[in-house]
């Protein structure tokens, strides 16, 4: 493959990732404010979606989460997921200006944390350019498939255990990391599947992974809702967005063999991991993403 059309490639890549991140942090915004209205009773019960789709701000929000998964699945097509999931870093700073904007109040705009959020910015980029991802496979054995969703399968546990017994911000914040971590599964799961595509139609519905991908995806969403429900936005997204990089860099990795930079590399790649922390951290921090309340419209009327 000429160094062109690779370029070419890559280009598609962070293209299709960007409009994910930006699909999805609408998705958070419409869906945050439908899960706002939710009573408190119906934490970690299935009668939480049969609510939340009664909703049309609910359902708009998930028309997003479509519109994400569809890019996404581009987006893994043509690039590896250790340089796709990362670019979704940006969906916190783009989540916290368009719940600005959506709450019509439009002096707010001068109170967002602009250090932060370039700092975030410039720190996903200068990581993801010193780092350079580069992929090696487009699927993984079911070896690698069975140990890494045993793995995963108790990380879940264990979060979804500790987040039952807490209230508010923990709850959000641990939920957030599950749902995280469900969608760095989603991922590496999608992007054997589209392999499984390229290899013919046959191949795709008859392989297991795409399966696993809706039945993942599902359960990711279901988590997700739940973070939402819990506590603010802020509290959630930070531990969503920088943990589905990092977990899916470690699935990009271990199953398809992809690389990164490392000896000397590692150093900037250190320092722009801070910068995106220490830019999140100050993002949370903020008054304006602190309080729930300028993140929904006022008065948040209920869709019956």
């Amino acid at each position: 493959m000429s160094g062109h059309h690779l370029s070419v490639h890559t280009l598609l890549c962070v293209v299709f990732a960007l409009l994910t991140a930006a699909s999805n942090a609408g998705a958070a915004v419409l869906q945050r404010k439908a899960a706002a209205q939710v009573p408190p009773e119906r934490s970690m019960h299935f009668s939480l979606i049969a609510d939340l789709i009664r909703r049309k701000v609910w359902l708009a929000g998930i028309g997003m989460v479509v519109v994400a998964a569809v890019a996404q699945a581009a987006a893994l097509a043509t690039g590896p997921i250790a340089l796709v999931q990362p670019i979704f870093i940006i969906e916190l700073p783009v989540t916290l200006v368009l719940a600005t904007l959506a709450s019509q109040n439009r002096a707010m705009i001068s109170r967002l944390p602009w250090t932060a959020i370039i700092v975030t910015t410039v720190g996903l980029g200068a990581g993801l350019a010193v780092a350079e991802p580069s992929g090696a496979a487009s699927t993984a054995p079911d070896s690698s498939w069975v140990i890494a969703l045993i793995v995963t399968a108790c990380f879940l546990g264990v979060l979804i255990t500790a987040a039952v017994g807490l209230r508010g911000e923990p709850r959000a914040a641990l939920l957030g990391l599950a749902a995280a971590c469900g969608y760095a599964l989603t991922a590496a799961l999608m992007k054997n599947a589209m392999a499984d595509l390229g290899e013919g139609a046959t191949q795709f519905f008859t392989s297991w992974h795409i399966y696993a991908t809706a039945i993942v995806g599902v359960g990711a969403l279901f988590l997700l809702q739940n973070a939402l429900q819990a506590g603010s936005l802020v509290a959630s997204q930070p531990m969503l967005t920088v943990g589905d990089a990092l977990i899916s860099i470690s699935y990009g990795v271990t199953l398809f063999g992809e690389d990164l930079r490392v000896g000397w590399w590692l150093m900037p790649e250190i320092i722009a991991l801070v910068a995106i922390i220490a830019g999140c951290v100050q993002i949370a921090k903020s008054p304006l993403a602190a309080e729930p309340a300028p993140l929904v419209s006022e008065p948040a009327p209920t869709v019956q």
